[in-house]
């Protein structure tokens, strides 16, 4: 359960896909316009329900909430080991070698 005053996020859907705009490409439109927010929580709540929040900006929004203390989870992927021979390959090239 998290309590009021916790870190978290909410969940949103903005536009449904039938609301949004016709100009959107096909594979686009399709989906709904999500929106995820994270800030102090509001009431003590579980997940899943509605509640409400305010941003580290200062706006009250309310959504579904989602995550309790989320953190950035991205990446830059899986290591691919060609970059550290570039890598190694540059400085040799710029700092030293045979000439």
């Amino acid at each position: 359960m998290a309590k009021k005053g916790d870190w978290v996020q909410v969940h949103n859907i903005v536009l449904t896909p039938e609301e949004r705009s016709a100009s959107l490409p096909e594979d686009t439109k399709k989906h709904p316009l999500e929106m995820w927010v994270k800030g102090w929580l509001q009431q003590d709540a579980e997940l899943g329900d509605e509640v409400e929040i305010i941003t580290r900006t200062g706006r009250r929004t309310s959504g579904r909430l989602v995550k309790e203390a989320p953190y950035f989870e991205h990446n830059f992927g899986v290591l691919v080991p060609e970059v550290l021979k570039i890598g190694d390959m540059v400085r040799e090239i710029t700092f030293g070698g045979d000439e």
